[in-house]
């Protein structure tokens, strides 16, 4: 899959397409072509080499490869096992104060940049292997370096500024215009000293120089033991306490639909309007919340996978407490317990739109760093100073 599991709701958000019904005598919306221009502008101050990559899956077809910056398509080779060398599909990138275009195929995928060095990329006999630098072995460990994620079909382009799985060199993404990603003046540090004061610095990874590298997730700050494993232990037991005597109302979609939980021993049910349990979910853990996964599996239909995003967020804006009714539209009430999210929380305060893809659920409420557009003509990818 060239999406991980627990990012399996972004990918579907990216791949889906708004459907509407038009009057019989309106206009229809341009066909979207085959490739459009994504510029990619260096405002990092940084000086040295920008490589760029644009990495994906053909959705024409379904084969994995690679674009080169005039969007042509190139599917990768046999992998090996062990993994083998992936060919170079580095495009180069602008220099300090410099832009350049490339074009964005058809493609459901990610647009990497790195500084200085190349990434290191291999292939499997199931495909990419893709750069894994909670693991302290991986080849790209010291290389700074981030990516959007993306999808260009039929219904236009999601480009997204992600921070699900780390925090790193910082970037702002735009559809005609319409931009999101973009940090405060001076944010980029800050995100760091935050997680310095709150306890949560053991997710900073450096390079051998001493210069920051990226934050990791929380999720991988469980499993390499730079955060606790239970973390977030503490309000998961006030939360399964309160919804053993209340009710939990969960209205996962726009059109009224409710479910209802209570907690019965180690268990919350989820009953619909006629009184019928519909799914269930154990306890969960620390690493759960954070991934929003395990033990708050989310899989692809109308019912568990809904609530279980909507859980997911509410755990991680810790909003269960204080408000019975989730999605809380209101994102004042975010982040307000003593235990809570502290990177997510930290991350959104930092963006000058506050919206930020810290979780994979956290296009619930439509707060995600996200944007489309059905006609897009001009897509952009601006590198923001590291400071």
């Amino acid at each position: 899959m060239w999406f991980r599991t627990r990012l399996s709701a972004l990918a579907g958000a990216l791949l889906s397409a708004s459907v509407s019904v038009l009057p019989a005598n309106a206009q229809q919306p341009a066909a979207v072509p085959a490739t459009i221009p994504l510029t990619i502008t260096n405002n990092s101050g940084r000086t040295g080499a920008v490589y760029i990559y644009n990495l994906g899956t053909n959705l024409a077809t379904g084969q994995q490869g690679w674009a080169d910056a005039a969007g042509t398509f190139h599917a990768w080779p046999a992998g090996g096992n062990p993994p083998t060398p992936a060919p170079d599909a580095s495009i180069q990138g602008p220099a300090s104060g410099q832009s350049t275009t490339i074009r964005l195929p058809k493609f459901s995928g990610r647009v990497y940049f790195s500084y200085g060095q190349k990434l290191v990329f291999k292939l499997t006999t199931g495909g990419l292997v893709q750069p894994a630098v909670q693991n302290p072995s991986d080849p790209n460990r010291n290389i700074l370096f981030n990516w959007s994620e993306y999808t260009l079909n039929d219904g236009g382009l999601w480009i997204n500024s992600t921070q699900v799985d780390t925090f790193s060199a910082p970037y702002a993404v735009s559809v005609n215009g319409n931009t999101t990603g973009h940090l405060k003046p001076g944010g980029y540090n800050a995100v760091y000293n935050s997680l310095r004061n709150t306890g949560w610095g053991g997710l900073i990874q450096t390079a051998p120089d001493g210069s920051v590298l990226r934050a990791l997730s929380p999720l991988y700050g469980v499993e390499t033991g730079a955060l606790p494993a239970n973390a977030m232990d503490d309000y998961i037991n006030r939360v399964w306490s309160k919804y053993t005597s209340e009710t939990l109302t969960v209205t996962p979609f726009g059109d009224g639909t409710k479910y209802f939980g209570r907690v019965a021993g180690n268990v919350m049910n989820f009953t619909n309007s006629s009184g019928a349990i519909v799914t269930s979910f154990q306890k969960p853990d620390s690493a759960s919340v954070f991934g929003c996964f395990k033990l708050l599996d989310a899989p692809n239909d109308q019912v568990r996978g809904p609530i279980s995003r909507t859980l997911c967020a509410a755990y991680n804006r810790s909003t269960l407490l204080t408000n019975p009714n989730q999605p809380d539209p209101n994102s004042t009430n975010f982040y307000q317990d003593a235990v809570t999210n502290q990177y997510a929380k930290t991350i959104h305060t930092q963006m000058i739109d506050g919206r930020a893809y810290a979780f994979a659920f956290d296009d619930v409420g439509n707060h995600e760093s996200l944007v489309h557009d059905a006609n897009p003509q001009q897509s952009a990818l601006t590198l923001d100073p590291l400071s």
